[in-house]
């Protein structure tokens, strides 16, 4: 899959390192928020391996309220401007605003990710404009809700049902705007209107997505399926973190975004060796 000018095989999968330039992110929230540090951050994690940096200037986090547009293009455009120019890795950027991703796209950024499946006022076209303008894909992720009430009691018939329902006709709305399904990948989204359950039932059952014949990229690092179950702090995840996205890589799942890459890239090159061996 070509990400700008870049081609990604996902013969076996990546990492997405995150890198939240925000002060309220509920793991890293402030710790990259000045220019330099997130830079170094951002070298740190493609010198362990990582293929994608996700770069996200409004947190998403349960109860996280909106941002203004210029407070989140500040945050996110130079970081994107100087990860692109100097180091050798897709930019991600994680936002659901049309004019953020146009900018972001235009400072260098090779995908958009969206946690709301481009569905706010001129997302979807602006997506439809990176992928022509500069081979950029989007990354549509289902939530049900919005981030400041999506937890208060999530409910689904069958969770995994009801999201690949809400991709197919996603991707099929998608598709008749004008964006091609080669330039479209998915997130179950973890966390984001699920119960603990919902979450542990889309991750037994995450092979499902395969038949949409998309990349299919998850993100479950630190996040509460993990800290509830295990009854552990965010800083307290690692164990966690691990275990799901060993289940995801040996899965088949396209990309797995983490905050511990180092730590990621272990797991994977383990799995990779397993499915390696006749």
């Amino acid at each position: 899959m070509n990400f700008r000018n870049r081609q990604v095989i996902f013969d076996t999968p990546k990492v997405m390192g995150i890198l939240n330039v925000t002060p309220d992110s509920f793991s890293d929230g402030g710790k990259f928020s000045e220019l330099e540090l997130a830079i170094r951050q951002a070298e740190s994690m493609v010198k362990a391996g990582a293929t994608f940096i996700d770069v996200g200037g409004e947190s998403t986090r349960p109860g996280a309220k909106a941002v203004a547009l210029n407070e989140e293009l500040d945050r996110v455009i130079p970081v994107i401007e100087k990860i692109s120019n100097e180091l050798d890795v897709v930019v991600s950027v994680d936002t659901s605003k049309a004019q953020v991703m146009t900018e972001a796209v235009q400072s260098g950024a090779g995908m958009i990710n969206d946690v709301r499946a481009l569905r706010n006022e001129g997302a979807l076209r602006a997506a439809i404009n990176a992928a022509k303008d500069f081979n950029v894909p989007s990354c549509l992720m289902h939530m049900q809700g919005e981030p400041l009430s999506m937890q208060d009691k999530p409910q689904y018939h069958g969770v995994v049902e009801e999201v690949m329902d809400f991709f197919e006709q996603r991707i099929e709305e998608c598709e008749k705007a004008g964006l091609e399904r080669r330039y479209i990948l998915i997130d179950p989204g973890f966390g984001f209107g699920k119960t603990l359950d919902h979450n542990y039932q889309l991750l037994k059952h995450i092979q499902q997505f395969n038949r949409f014949k998309i990349p299919v990229l998850v993100g479950m690092s630190r996040k509460s399926m993990i800290g509830n179950l295990l009854n552990r702090e965010v800083n307290q995840r690692l164990a966690g973190n691990i275990a799901t996205a060993t289940i995801a890589a040996t899965a088949g799942v396209e990309i797995i975004r983490v905050h511990d890459v180092v730590e990621t890239m272990d797991a994977i090159k383990i799995v990779n060796k397993l499915q390696s061996i006749e």
